[in-house]
């Protein structure tokens, strides 16, 4: 099975102008972790935005009634109260729990509102736990090298949540996740 992006109404898109070097710590290039959120979905975000990769019993969320279904409740983590939101759910694909094989344990990923390194204390605190079918490998990207996306290459709900995509050396497509899409996504 590839890593490429695979979601409905995917198009062939335009090849990579540049590739990356396939390295660590090239300059100019920035950690991502690889996230499968369905089938051949995977998408990327960028490592300063996340705090921590959790596995979660089910029974330690608290579900919230009258949310998005995306929504799948609170999760005490580390005594602050954490929101827990099916990613794939969100984007439009096929909810985790209708997905999973194994629906006693989920992986999460917690996500912070500003970039780790430079984070206020205020921003410290707007956290959000990010629930994926699987969390995979650390990818070095250029973000120079991220495209936006063409119209019409995936589904209007997925494209609201992306920054755009990064050709991998050796021709895979990801996509890349925009954080603040996702924030602003979130019930008021």
């Amino acid at each position: 099975m590839s890593d490429a992006l695979s979601v409905p109404n995917i198009q062939q898109l335009p090849a990579p102008q540049t590739e990356a070097k396939s390295a660590s710590a090239v300059p100019g290039t920035e950690q991502f972790l690889r996230l499968n959120l369905f089938s051949d979905t995977t998408v990327l975000l960028p490592v300063e935005l996340l705090s921590e990769v959790l596995t979660i019993e089910t029974g330690q969320i608290v579900p919230i009634p009258h949310l998005p279904g995306w929504v799948m409740g609170v999760y005490n983590w580390r005594g602050d109260v954490l929101w827990m939101v099916d990613l794939g759910h969100l984007c439009g694909l096929v909810p985790w729990y209708r997905q999973s094989s194994n629906l006693s344990n989920f992986s999460a990923v917690v996500m912070q509102s500003g970039d780790r390194r430079t984070a206020s204390a205020q921003a410290k605190n707007q956290m959000l736990g990010l629930v994926v079918n699987r969390v995979e490998d650390i990818e070095w990207c250029d973000p120079t090298l991220i495209q936006p996306l063409p119209p019409s290459t995936v589904t209007p709900e997925f494209a609201r949540f992306l920054w755009g995509y990064w050709w991998k050396p050796g021709g895979d497509m990801l996509a890349v996740l925009n954080k603040d899409a996702i924030l602003t996504a979130m019930p008021k």
